[in-house]
C-alpha cells in the first residue's frame, strides 16, 4: 500500500494517533519498514526540529541531515539500528538503537562516534573476481580477500567507519560477548552471551544470556553482537 494509517504506525514513530489519519510510510531502503524510523518523523517528531511536515522537508531537502555520513533528501527514506544521523548546523549527533521500552530510540552521542558504526554480518557469498561478499544487516556489503574468509563469521559485528566503510575492528559472536537484544520480548536489553544453541531440525536456534546476574533466552537472530567486554560504542 502507498500509505500508512497513522493507528497501525509502529510504536517508536511516537506520533498522535488520532490527530491525523495517514503517518509517513518509509521508502524501501536498508531496514524493514517496522524496524526503521521515516527521517521526517525522526526529525519532527522525535528530534523536535521542526513544527510541522512543511518544515521538516525543507530542512531535509536542503541537504541538512547526514545519515552515516552521507547527505539524505528523502523524507520517506528509513532511518534504522545502529545508523547515525548528523544534523552539522547544530552539531548534534545522533545514533539510533533497541531499548528495553521495545522501541527504536535515537541517542545523542559524542562527536568523534560519528563516522564509526556497528554493523552484524548476514551472510556471505562468493562473488566475481574470486572475492568474499559480506551483507551487513543495514544493507550494506563490504569485498573481502579470499585469505580473510575465515576472519569474519556470520552474526559477527564490524565496527566499521562510514561513509567509506573501512573495517576497524570485529566482534566475535562467541560466549562471554556483549550482545545487545534486538527482536523479541527482551528487545533492548544488553547481556552477556552464555549459550549458543545450535539445533539441528527446523526449530529455529537460540542463545542463552546473563543480564544482571539473571539466566535468559531468546533466539539467536536477535542478538547483536556489541563489544568483547563492553560496547565498542554508545550504545545507552
Amino acid at each position: 500500500m502507498p500509505h500508512l494509517k497513522r493507528l497501525v504506525s509502529p510504536d517508536h514513530y511516537k506520533i498522535p494517533r488520532k490527530e491525523h489519519k495517514w503517518a509517513v510510510k518509509p521508502s524501501p531502503g536498508p531496514h524493514p519498514k517496522d524496524m526503521c524510523i521515516p527521517l521526517l518523523v525522526l526529525i519532527r517528531d522525535r528530534l523536535k526540529y521542526a513544527r510541522n511536515s512543511r518544515e521538516g522537508k525543507k530542512i531535509i531537502k536542503s541537504g541538512k541531515i547526514l545519515v552515516d555520513g552521507r547527505v539524505r533528501k528523502d523524507y520517506k527514506f528509513p532511518v534504522g539500528l545502529m545508523d547515525v544521523v548528523e544534523i552539522p548546523d547544530t552539531g548534534d549527533v545522533f545514533r539510533i538503537v533497541s531499548m528495553s521500552n521495545g522501541r527504536l530510540e535515537p541517542i545523542k552521542i559524542p562527536e568523534k562516534e560519528k563516522e564509526l558504526k556497528l554493523c552484524r554480518i548476514e551472510d556471505k557469498r562468493y562473488v566475481k573476481g574470486g572475492r568474499i561478499q559480506l551483507n551487513l544487516h543495514d544493507g550494506r556489503n563490504i569485498l573481502i580477500d579470499q585469505s580473510d574468509v575465515n576472519k569474519y563469521k556470520t552474526m559477527d559485528s564490524l565496527l566499521i567507519r562510514i561513509p567509506e566503510q573501512e573495517i576497524l575492528e570485529s566482534v566475535r559472536f562467541k560466549e562471554g560477548v556483549k550482545i545487545l537484544i534486538i527482536g523479541g520480548r527482551h528487545f533492548g536489553e544488553i547481556g552477556t552471551l552464555s549459550e549458543i544453541k545450535i539445533i539441528k531440525g527446523p526449530q529455529p536456534n537460540v542463545i542463552r544470556y546473563e543480564l544482571d546476574g539473571r539466566p535468559m533466552e531468546t533466539l539467536m537472530e536477535y542478538a547483536f553482537p556489541v563489544g568483547e567486554k563492553e560496547p565498542v560504542l554508545t550504545i545507552r
